[in-house]
């Protein structure tokens, strides 16, 4: 295989600006409105972030998951017994990275985390289309398994057993909700000098500041 020259991939980044009086004082609500933004861009996947955790040994690990609420903080849903769910419940902090490559922007939070209400799980649980719901009692997320057919009859075997009924919520199957208490806002600018604004909790008010590139 032809070793590939990544050094020489770049872009310029030249769509636009970023000062205070583009964002509104509420991260959260400033964040809603720049996924608005992407959703309204036909961006692909716009509530896609990554969401980084660390296990007992400090090894950070990192996945994409979707954002499916923002209310107080930032909600995802998966199975608890999940890699990311037992670092989760040993370290319950975890940070996220959104990224518009269309609109040349980036949003980093971090903060603690809390699951989310039981009532707030079933909710969503039943929202879902139904094969997501069978493939969640499925699924041992994250866990080694023999085959891909050995996945698809534990699929096809939950199917038939939930034939005609709900499908309940799986115990170990729920919503986390990322707490913030730290926000990053960067938009891309010419010769890598970039737009990076931060919000920052300090005695329950956000601070403000910008940071260089």
């Amino acid at each position: 295989m032809p070793n590939r020259d990544f050094a020489s991939i770049r872009s310029q980044y030249q769509r636009a600006a970023l000062d205070w009086s583009h964002l509104e004082k509420n991260p959260l609500t400033a964040l809603q409105n720049w996924i608005n933004e992407a959703i309204h861009s036909n961006h692909n996947e716009p509530t896609a972030m990554v969401v980084a955790t660390t296990d007992v040994n400090q090894q950070a690990h990192a996945r994409v998951v979707l954002l499916k609420a923002l209310d107080s903080g930032l909600v995802f849903y998966t199975n608890y017994d999940s890699p990311k769910g037992e670092e989760l419940a040993q370290n319950p902090k975890a940070a996220c990275t959104f990224f518009w490559a269309e609109l040349e922007r980036q949003v980093r939070v971090e903060g603690a985390i809390e699951k989310v209400s039981a009532t707030e799980s079933d909710a969503y649980f039943a929202s879902r289309p139904r094969d997501s719901q069978l493939a969640a009692c499925a699924s041992r997320q994250g866990q080694v398994i023999n085959s891909r057919a050995d996945l698809e009859t534990s699929f096809d075997q939950i199917r038939a057993q939930f034939d005609g009924l709900p499908i309940p919520r799986p115990a170990n199957w729920g919503g986390y909700r990322l707490v913030p208490t730290s926000f990053e806002f960067w938009q891309g600018r010419p010769n890598r000098l970039h737009d990076r604004l931060r919000f920052r909790l300090a005695d329950n008010d956000w601070a403000c500041e910008r940071l260089s590139p």
